[in-house]
């Protein structure tokens, strides 16, 4: 996964990168794939925001946090992806368990109520 970090009015430092790079391995056991993760920090107005976008061929997921503390702020935009991945791979397992729930026992009687002449398309 490739990541890239940017900080606007903030000085970059070594535990700011590893305070990051902290949170990326922990998004990372959710994609498994070749993403790319950007990181955005920066101070507006006195508050720090955390800005998180993640980009992959099959999936997108964005996530700002805002707090008096940027490594407050860096852990709220981490809970914010993680539940945006939960929501998506709860509906996932939905949709995918209700199709397999269907079983025909009897194929015979499975076409007995059809009529060719009333399906017209």
């Amino acid at each position: 996964m490739k990541i890239t970090t940017s900080f606007l009015h903030l000085e970059h430092t070594a535990a700011l990168d590893a305070k990051i790079q902290e949170a990326s391995a922990k998004l990372e056991k959710f994609f498994k794939d070749k993403g790319t993760m950007k990181w955005s920090c920066y101070v507006k107005n006195g508050q720090h925001f955390a800005e998180i976008y993640y980009h992959a061929p099959h999936c997108e997921y964005h996530a700002k946090a805002f707090s008096e503390n940027l490594y407050h702020s860096i852990d709220l935009a981490v809970e914010k992806i993680e539940k945006q991945v939960f929501k998506k791979k709860e509906k996932y397992n939905k949709m995918h368990r209700q199709t397999s729930d269907v079983v025909i026992l009897d194929p015979e009687s499975a076409w007995t109520d059809y009529n060719e002449d009333e399906d017209v398309a």
